[in-house]
């Protein structure tokens, strides 16, 4: 199932429907986040928590094997945590 940009929400979708370079708009609706978030998010650094993302002039772009990482990264951080 391929996204849709007309859709409302990207929930329930895999991370393989997703395009290989996202947007903050997919992100937000992707990990239903406000877009807001998801700036402040690019905005902090790596190690801070932040989501890795490049430059393309203005605009922000977030690979989606970076997020894929980002993603298990904080995952596994979780999972020290409650242990």
């Amino acid at each position: 199932m391929r996204l849709n940009m007309k859709d409302k929400t990207y929930q329930g979708y895999k991370t393989d429907d997703l395009p290989d370079v996202l947007t903050a708009e997919m992100l937000a609706r992707y990990l239903s986040l406000s877009k807001r978030r998801v700036y402040e998010l690019m905005d902090l650094s790596i190690e801070g928590g932040g989501i890795p993302c490049m430059r393309i002039g203005r605009s922000k772009r977030v690979l989606k094997s970076d997020l894929i990482n980002w993603m298990n990264e904080l995952r596994r951080k979780d999972e020290k945590r409650s242990l």
